[in-house]
């Protein structure tokens, strides 16, 4: 194994254990796009079109405080620690309103990710990534996973969301949050905390690839609302969020 290889390999390690011990961890872009390339050369061979796909989604019509601002899709996945990651038929989101107290509490139905860009290069090898990562914290788990696609919108009479029912755990094992693309916001910091919503840790996806990864259920999430800077201009906040559950 070569020098620089040996070194990724050494990251990725110490990025799990930091989850481990903390339970969460930033990954700025450059290091995952590092990761994906060192993997697969064309890893992010189709990056314009996995980009381009959030242009167009529907809006969320099951926000329960009548919000415009949140355009999304879904999908659901299965895998094993290796071996191909399976698309599974597409079925409702849930999430009891334990976990979410704005939305839960009922099955929402939501397009579904195109099947080209769920097959795509830059998707599988996030997807690939992502299962590698929690893997290596969860030997021998097979995974139950769910892709979402969020475009939040804001303009000058409604602030964009992030995260609408406030701080929060998602009822899930493990989950990575990808920047794709900021255009003309401000704000959108990521906030972690403790089960006693205590602020451990802050920061803001910035960059495409730069990531939050999460341990759901020892760390809470929460993501400040985003502001238009020019109002003659559009201006969202694009994100790729992948939660990780492993079945019993």
């Amino acid at each position: 194994m070569s020098e620089k290889l040996l070194k990724q390999v050494n990251d990725k390690v110490s990025l799990c254990e930091k989850i481990a011990a903390e339970g969460f961890s930033f990954v700025p872009g450059q290091q995952i796009r590092e990761w994906l390339l060192a993997s697969n050369s064309e890893a992010l061979q189709d990056w314009q079109a996995f980009d381009a796909s959030w242009d167009g989604m529907p809006l969320d019509e099951y926000m329960a405080d009548g919000g415009r601002y949140r355009r999304r899709r879904f999908a659901t996945l299965s895998a094993a620690t290796e071996g191909p990651i399976m698309l599974e038929p597409h079925q409702p989101h849930y999430q009891s309103r334990e976990y979410n107290s704005l939305n839960g509490g009922i099955a929402r139905i939501y397009e579904p990710i195109p099947h080209a860009v769920i097959q795509g290069k830059t998707m599988q090898s996030i997807l690939q990534l992502s299962r590698d990562l929690f893997s290596h914290l969860r030997p021998q788990a097979r995974w139950h996973i769910e892709a979402h696609q969020f475009r939040i919108e804001t303009n000058q009479h409604e602030r964009g969301q992030p995260a609408p029912e406030g701080v929060h755990r998602d009822g899930v094992d493990y989950v990575l949050v990808m920047m794709v693309k900021r255009v003309n916001i401000s704000s959108g910091t990521t906030t972690l905390h403790n089960l006693d919503k205590i602020v451990l840790d802050s920061f803001t996806l910035t960059n495409p690839l730069d990531c939050a990864l999460v341990d759901d259920r020892r760390c809470m999430h929460g993501v400040t609302p985003v502001e238009q800077i020019d109002p003659a201009k559009a201006a969202y906040r694009d994100v790729l969020v992948v939660t990780f559950t492993a079945k019993l």
